[in-house]
């Protein structure tokens, strides 16, 4: 087993929106174009991902995957048990690290499809991955080594920063917290223009200022050493305007539903793992 990201010979199983963001993560980092090679039935998605990152491209899974020291799947969840186990023989050659990107399906499940002699890591990454500042969370068996831990996390540390769960099952929290996240953001920041406009702001005002107060928040949040709550605070002076709001939002029981939105998505979670 190689023990470095620059000494792995890569590939991906998908080159969508998720993959394509790993390999541009990937070379940033200055991983080799030569040392990359991605599979995708689809013709105009390898075509792209020759354009713009000079990688190599197949529509055959088994061929990227029979030289490969690491395999990177990012497809669909659902297609997992179909895209798999075509694999199996060309993996039993390589022996890579493989490294799922797919929410829920379990570990248990991909090596069953993988076969015998093939370490599984799953990772569960979140959008703004695709503008390298994702939050991925990261499971590995007892079984993986520390060096092929490393190699994981250096991928997925390629497009955001990484946090490893001690349980499986926390990948289900991990996929509703951050996984989900964004979602929950961007639904908030739509709700703040709504009421904008009702207060009396044109639609566009609202909707610049609404998300230029989502990405600055964002930022401030990044930037601080300092926790959630003690930010809240900062912003929040006694018996002024954000006291006002934040006090009709817990009268509206804003704690109960985040935590009612955040195990309604863990459940799901758990769900796709299940129907592996």
């Amino acid at each position: 087993m190689i023990d470095g990201l620059h000494e792995a010979r890569i590939a991906f199983i998908g080159g969508g929106n998720m993959g394509a963001a790993l390999v541009a993560g990937l070379l940033a980092r200055g991983v080799a174009p030569s040392a990359v090679i991605v599979s995708d039935p689809s013709a105009d998605v390898r075509t792209r991902l020759q354009n713009e990152f000079h990688v190599a491209t197949t529509d055959t899974g088994a061929a990227a995957v029979r030289a490969a020291d690491l395999v990177v799947l990012a497809v669909k969840p659902q297609l997992l048990a179909e895209v798999v186990p075509d694999l199996r023989s060309a993996f039993g050659t390589s022996a890579p690290l493989v490294l799922s990107v797919a929410a829920g399906i379990r570990v248990a499940d991909l090596e069953r499809w993988c076969g015998p002699r093939v370490a599984v890591v799953r990772a569960m990454p979140n959008r703004p991955a695709l503008i390298g500042a994702g939050a991925a969370g990261l499971y590995a068996p007892p079984s993986v080594s520390a060096a092929q831990r490393r190699l994981a996390e250096a991928v997925m540390s390629a497009v955001g920063i990484t946090a490893w769960v001690t349980d499986e099952s926390l990948l289900d929290a991990v996929t509703a917290l951050s996984g989900s996240g964004p979602a929950y953001f961007f639904l908030l920041a739509e709700l703040i223009t709504e009421g904008g406009v009702q207060l009396g702001l044109d639609p566009q005002t609202a909707q610049t200022l609404a998300r230029a107060t989502l990405a600055g928040a964002g930022a401030l949040a990044g930037h601080s050493s300092a926790d959630l709550a003690t930010l809240r605070t900062e912003v929040t002076s006694k018996g002024g305007t954000t006291e006002a709001a934040l006090r009709a939002l817990a009268d509206a029981d804003l704690r109960g539903i985040v935590l009612r939105a955040l195990e309604a998505a863990a459940s799901r979670a758990r769900e796709l793992g299940q129907s592996g």
